[in-house]
């Protein structure tokens, strides 16, 4: 129960800091970027020990066709993890109510009018599975070699806003299917209808990672 709670916690604290920050910061590429990656790193070095800080299905997914996690762990990891972003969503859409900013937007990630750089249905879908593949596989290396695990926290959050700077203006970067879930379907209209590419892609980017990843860094 410890591990779910930790992945609860973990997504919660990257959902509300990652898209508050875009949301309050007006989008801003650095700061959005780093919102998100430090939000890992964070979590890192607190709940690392207790679940392997996933705090995403599609990390959670490449471990579960690694066999680094069984499908009872994988099914309770999602589900703590979907709960936590919904968290994080609640407690960011109750902050910006009592503000002006309001709460038309919450970082919800998109393509086309959703989209800053108006991207098509077909870039948006390329680049949610080629980021979540850079992501995943930095994250299966770094953490499949005990000598790196001091260093694995950093590591993972410095690539986790590596990819949001190319991502941000293409499909607000979702590369994690519960971050972007929790938003769409506060935010509901188009946001909550294009949905079903930030939750897709990123676990066939996922899968895609896995299975390069088994193909040429294991060596058993």
């Amino acid at each position: 129960m410890k591990k779910y709670i930790a992945e609860f916690i973990g997504t919660l604290t990257l959902v509300l800091f990652g898209c508050g920050i875009a949301v309050v910061s007006g989008g801003n590429l650095v700061a959005t970027a780093l919102a998100f990656g430090l939000a890992i790193v964070a979590s890192a070095y607190v709940i690392g020990d207790i679940s392997g800080c996933h705090v995403n299905p599609a990390v959670s997914f490449a471990m579960l066709i690694n066999k680094k996690i069984s499908l009872q762990d994988f099914i309770g990891y999602v589900a703590s993890q979907v709960a936590g972003a919904f968290a994080g969503i609640g407690i960011l859409y109750l902050i910006l109510s009592s503000s002006d900013i309001g709460t038309a937007v919450l970082g919800a990630n998109g393509y086309g009018s959703l989209s800053a750089a108006n991207i098509s249905l077909f870039g948006a879908i390329v680049t949610e599975i080629i980021l979540t593949f850079i992501f995943i596989y930095t994250i299966l290396g770094v953490t499949s070699d005990d000598k790196k695990s001091n260093v694995a926290g950093i590591v993972i959050g410095l690539t986790l806003a590596f990819v949001h700077l190319l991502g941000i203006y293409l499909t607000g970067t979702s590369v994690n299917p519960a971050r972007s879930l929790a938003p769409a379907v506060i935010q509901g209209g188009d946001a909550l209808c294009q949905v079903w590419v930030f939750i897709l892609a990123p676990l066939a980017g996922s899968a895609l990672a896995a299975i390069v990843f088994k193909y040429l860094n294991k060596t058993k």
